[in-house]
């Protein structure tokens, strides 16, 4: 493959079409854990546009310019008030806008690699940037990279200011104003008077907090494809009901109930999953919870981890639906949680896929209103940012959703033939879950972990037989 040198063009500020008549919005408890995050990278692949260059940049400049006018947080900039609250200040600063090229790179040989190519890491802007530095640089940024047969538009946002759910509703907005909407289909909502909204304050250390991992290590990355019917597959295999004889030897196995308690699942009480000598499910276990258990097993064996060893798979939940009243769907900024679910690598691997999903479902259900209440005030008793990365080499973690209407992104000439992401909060472990471009109920996973592990992966059969 060719060389992956980006060239950069030009680079100018974008400003929003009119003033913000908001004037500033406070980081709420799920925001502020962000702040040691690296800021948001993804992007989409577009075919060739029938436009010429200049043209073109003015369309998107112009559009999101628009755009702006309706998220102003994003044109704003962050700033800590003297009692150490964080507050974006929607003061109009304006956003980053880069124009840059390679010419020498087609869409063909971009997508064909087993790996994802490295060019796509320099399709963005802000790398390696932590959301605090928010404080001096702009909150997002796009990129347009011009290619040999189309062009790539990468978004960079701060993370402490949105999530996947605000990230992707502000992304197709900007495509929806530059394919000529006069009216946006989903206003954000900024409402700050919810169950996030707290007094407490993060304390950092004198020009800001570090990133949690290093980013060093080498690393891989592929993109595994499981179409509409491989994941029925395995969601029937997952939803599988236990016999009598099954459930009984369940109950006698103390192993299999310490890892429940250690889970946070049951408080250690059997009866949480057993009534009347029957498993207590709440309802099925979805598609994504069978295909996340299917890869936490198989990432498990090619680690070879020993039996002993606990193992996390650690789920961000849209906090959204889950509280009562329900927050707006577009409540713009952070609404996540995230949920740990530990288990015995021994009993990942000795256990069926059905025991590991049920594991991963019930802790999903159980994650209701009084659930994210408590998770709230957990966090105002001791403050603090969330750790991301891989310290135990035993984790995996997984991000965005195949919920988000990533392939909506039609900017006037063709959904995306792609979405990427860049490099930022990328370590062993770290999986970023998309819809498939076909749609259906197919399911793309932007897989990155240790050269062995991955290796490993790509050799365990019971997982390969799902990849398309």
């Amino acid at each position: 493959m060719p060389s992956s040198s980006v060239s950069i063009v030009s680079k100018t500020t974008v400003f929003p079409q009119h003033k913000s008549t908001m004037k500033s919005l406070k980081l709420s408890v799920s925001d502020l854990p962000m702040l040691s995050c690296q800021y948001i990278q993804k992007g989409v692949l577009l075919s060739q546009p029938p436009l010429p260059t200049d043209s073109l940049l003015a369309l998107l400049k112009l559009s999101l310019s628009k755009t702006l006018s309706h998220f102003p947080a994003l044109a704003g900039s962050l700033a800590t008030d003297p009692a150490g609250h964080v507050h974006i200040l929607c003061n109009d600063a304006g956003v980053v806008f880069i124009h840059a090229r390679a010419k020498h790179l087609y869409v063909e040989d971009i997508l064909a690699p087993l790996d994802v190519p490295g060019c796509f890491k320099e399709f963005f802007a802000f790398d390696k940037t932590l959301s605090y530095a928010g404080h001096k640089k702009p909150l997002a940024a796009v990129q347009v990279t011009e290619l040999g047969d189309g062009v790539f538009v990468g978004l960079t946002v701060n993370h402490a200011v949105t999530d996947g759910t605000s990230f992707w509703n502000f992304f197709n907005t900007f495509a929806e104003i530059c394919k000529g909407a006069k009216k946006i289909s989903k206003s954000p909502n900024f409402c700050r008077d919810t169950v996030f909204n707290s007094p407490a304050v993060l304390r950092f250390p004198a020009g800001g907090p570090a990133a949690t991992f290093s980013g060093d290590e080498p690393l891989r990355e592929r993109i595994f494809h499981f179409s509409r019917e491989s994941i029925l597959k395995l969601k029937l295999k997952a939803n599988r009901r236990l016999t009598h004889s099954e459930i009984l030897g369940k109950q006698g196995n103390n192993c299999w109930i310490s890892v429940i308690e250690l889970n946070g699942v049951t408080n250690g009480k059997k009866t949480d999953f057993f009534k009347n000598g029957k498993l207590n499910r709440t309802d099925e276990i979805s598609s994504f919870q069978s295909l996340s258990a299917q890869l936490w097993r198989s990432v498990t064996r090619a680690r070879k981890l020993e039996n002993a060893k606990t193992t996390t798979f650690r789920m961000a939940v849209n906090c959204r639906h889950r509280l009562e009243p329900r927050l707006e769907p577009l409540y713009f900024g952070n609404a996540i949680q995230s949920i740990p679910t530990v288990a015995y690598a021994g009993e990942v691997l000795s256990r069926d896929l059905h025991w590991c999903a049920d594991l991963l479902h019930q802790n999903v259900v159980a994650h209701d209103d009084a659930t994210v209440r408590r998770g709230v005030k957990d966090w105002e008793s001791n403050p603090r940012l969330f750790p991301l990365g891989n310290s135990d080499g035993a984790s995996i973690t997984m991000g965005s959703s195949p919920r988000f209407p990533m392939y909506d992104n039609d900017f006037g000439w063709g959904r995306p033939l792609a979405v990427r992401s860049g490099r930022a909060n990328k370590f062993d472990g770290k999986i970023s879950a998309f819809c498939g471009r076909d749609g259906g109920g197919s399911v793309d996973l932007e897989v990155v972990l240790a050269p062995s592990t991955m290796a490993g992966l790509e050799n365990d059969m019971e997982f390969m037989q799902y990849v398309s």
